[in-house]
């Protein structure tokens, strides 16, 4: 009969397990895919190249009026040759005066899809792409800078057949300052894409800046969230060609740090990754190598961190009667005590960078946990929230 001891027991087992798949999840992932890229990994370059591809472009928009003549302006001075290279913005339903800067542009190198209704960005893609003239197809957000020699950095990797994709780095830069404001958590992320590219594991792209052949970007469902997570992926998973990582390739964006403005991000990438996993699922085969072992650890425990610190929580709390367990359990307590003031008084942390990582912590986890929600109820859409993006 299951009784009180057992009962003590699989709550211990229970607070244990989800502490060390958490410890995992952050620290200990991050602690083996270095160490497994610097024993099997390798470093790539790309294939120096005079005969450029063609490219296009693609930028899907929404009520851009604010960036949108600075984005084009950007990208008609990317040194490209200039007949190898056109831009095409997707208009998707914008009701400001989007469509009328980007048709003031006289070059024909610049054209317009405008779309009456707001469809969503992979309805968009999906048809900016059909229209598309280029043999790459270069994916670009419209508040995105990017350096001279980006597309030339991203272009020279197709030389080789076996590349399928290739995501540049993205630099946050403070709005008010113009300095680089890359955060912990931003330099974290791009530390794993270092380390998964090394191993042919790379997870995804940033969709600011990356690129792909055309012939391989796959139909996204209209409903889809995470574009440039599930673009990559699936193109790899049709063709089993490389995903790269160049940091060479550099694109900026402008971004308040505020831990606030990253919440319905963060949400909106939960609810993706959940709604991904029917399209994604076949990266979990450990036969596909390193990659399954990316896949799981950095994505899937990732997602599934907020039901971890949930479960230790709630097992410290019924366990507390012991003294480790009441520790646990204040220790716990404290911290999320701590990230909530972070969050309601953001200006009293503003100048303690230790003070922020429970703040973000907690907030990514509660973002996370709404996103599960949010899918299981369906209410996940391809629609726009695009939020800006926390640094510190």
């Amino acid at each position: 009969m299951f009784g009180i001891y057992s009962f003590v027991r699989v709550t211990e087992v229970t607070f244990w397990l989800c502490c060390a798949l958490v410890a995992y999840t952050y620290a200990g992932y991050p602690l083996l895919v270095w160490i497994l890229s610097r024993l099997f990994g390798g470093r790539r370059s790309p294939v120096s190249t005079c005969d450029w591809p063609s490219m296009s472009v693609v930028i899907a928009a929404h009520n851009e009026e604010s960036v949108i003549r600075d984005r084009i302006a950007n990208l008609l001075a990317l040194d490209y040759p200039p007949d190898k290279l056109e831009i095409l913005i997707g208009s998707d339903g914008s009701t400001d005066r989007t469509c009328a800067i980007v048709r003031a542009f006289k070059s024909s190198r610049v054209r317009l899809l405008a779309f009456r209704s707001n469809r969503g960005k992979a309805a968009v893609l999906n048809h900016a792409v059909r229209e598309a003239s280029g043999e790459i197809i270069l994916l670009s957000d419209a508040n995105t800078r990017m350096e001279s020699d980006a597309a030339k950095q991203l272009a020279r990797w197709f030389s080789d057949p076996q590349v399928g994709v290739v995501c540049g780095r993205l630099v946050l830069v403070d709005l008010a300052s113009g300095q680089n404001a890359d955060g912990l958590y931003w330099k974290y992320e791009t530390f794993l894409k270092r380390c998964e590219a090394r191993l042919d594991a790379l997870l995804g792209a940033n969709g600011a800046i990356y690129a792909i052949r055309k012939s391989l970007y796959p139909r996204l469902p209209p409903r889809i969230a995470v574009d440039d997570f599930v673009i990559p992926l699936l193109a790899r998973l049709a063709s089993g060609r490389r995903i790269e990582f160049d940091p060479d390739a550099i694109a900026y964006e402008e971004t308040p740090a505020e831990i606030r403005s990253e919440f319905n991000r963060r949400s909106r990438i939960g609810a993706g990754g959940f709604q991904s996993l029917p399209l994604l699922w076949p990266l979990l085969n450990p036969a596909r190598g390193w990659i399954a072992l990316s896949f799981v650890s950095h994505k899937v425990f990732r997602w599934l961190c907020p039901f971890f610190l949930v479960g230790a929580l709630t097992a410290s709390a019924v366990l507390s009667g012991g003294p480790l367990y009441r520790l646990a359990l204040v220790i716990q307590v404290g911290l999320y005590a701590a990230a909530s003031a972070g969050f309601l008084w953001p200006k009293a942390s503003a100048g303690l960078r230790i003070a922020k990582l429970p703040v973000m912590f907690a907030a990514m986890n509660l973002a996370l946990l709404v996103g599960f929600f949010t899918w299981a109820a369906g209410r996940q859409t391809g629609g726009w929230a695009r939020t800006a993006r926390a640094g510190f």
